[in-house]
């Protein structure tokens, strides 16, 4: 249960700025900078952040889908980063996504069994004779019935859609799954539904989930261990119980207090923050988070804070821990 299903190091996604007639690039965003982590076998780590932070950048480009400016993705003991799409193909089957927007990731004119097994055919996972079987099994374990399988996308709710991405991921049996926002564009009792399925699955089938997501509430039900991120940096990652009860990255208690709490005699003690998002183009000298952080000290201003571990796994960069 230790063994590391994926290892990620030093990644960076620099998506180039171009300008003129010629197109030369004047700059980069740094979407993703210098970001490392790993997820153990059959582990939730959760990864979140306001939008535009680069949470979604990190899941698409360690499956490959946007090819990397720089860094290391471990995955069955190779780095993906290096190898050739040949060489990559058997891997694709190890490792999946599902998308925030079930409806637009879905192909309107193929039936939900073709959807599901297209993989399974490509990749010869299982014999003619028992494709739809099969098929129907995985409909089964996401909650679909077998009428189902000859039904275009259009006829389900959103739901269902969603259940739908996630058999299709299951289908090639993967090792991960990138989980992209997955219940953000479904009503509040359908998030539940779709979240207490994938615990069911991962606790079935061993799986292991990069869930990416804005709302920490489902974070914290669902995750294992969460890594925070601000403008392309994880600032802060630990455990799920210690990151909630010991939270030490002011971009993070700034998070944390903006979680509703359903009871009104509760009064939370909310840190608001000034000032916009820097721009991931041009990024603030020394710590990036020090032109909204109530607690900057002159040094933020100047000098990167180093990112280490402060004791039971608890990671943080900020200058407030390094006195």
């Amino acid at each position: 249960m230790n063994e590391n299903i994926i290892t990620v190091e030093n990644l960076k996604k620099y998506f180039p700025i171009k300008s003129g007639i010629l197109q030369k690039t004047i700059g980069n965003v740094k979407a993703v900078d210098d970001v490392s982590f790993s997820i153990r076998k059959a582990q939730t780590f959760g990864l979140v952040g306001e939008s535009g932070c680069g949470k979604t950048t990190i899941g698409r480009t360690i499956l490959r889908l946007t090819e990397p400016t720089d860094g290391k993705c471990i995955i069955d003991g190779k780095d993906i980063f290096a190898l050739k799409k040949s060489q990559l193909r058997p891997l694709r089957t190890k490792m999946q996504i599902v998308f925030q927007d079930p409806y637009s990731s879905l192909d309107p004119r193929m039936p939900v069994g073709e959807i599901i097994g297209e993989a399974v055919r490509e990749h010869n996972l299982v014999s003619k004779s028992d494709y739809r079987d099969y098929i129907v099994n995985i409909m089964q374990s996401c909650e679909l019935r077998p009428y189902h399988i000859d039904r275009y996308p259009h006829e389900f709710s959103g739901g269902q859609r969603q259940r739908i991405c996630i058999a299709r991921a299951l289908a090639v049996n993967p090792d991960l799954i990138v989980l992209d926002e997955p219940v953000s564009a479904l009503d509040v009792s359908i998030q539940a539904q779709i979240i207490n399925l994938l615990k069911e699955l991962q606790a079935k089938r061993g799986l292991t989930f990069l869930f990416i997501s804005h709302d920490l509430s489902v974070v914290e039900y669902i995750s294992e261990v969460v890594a925070v991120m601000y403008l392309g940096s994880i600032v802060e990652m630990a455990s799920k119980k210690e990151l909630f009860k010991h939270t030490m990255h002011p971009y993070s208690k700034a998070l944390l207090s903006a979680v509703p709490v359903p009871n009104p005699d509760i009064k939370m003690d909310r840190v608001i923050l000034q000032g916009d998002i820097p721009s991931p183009a041009n990024p603030p000298q020394g710590c990036k988070f020090h032109t909204r952080c109530p607690d900057c000290m002159e040094m933020c201003k100047t000098k990167i804070p180093e990112y280490k571990d402060y004791g039971s796994g608890h990671y943080c960069a900020c200058h407030l821990y390094n006195k």
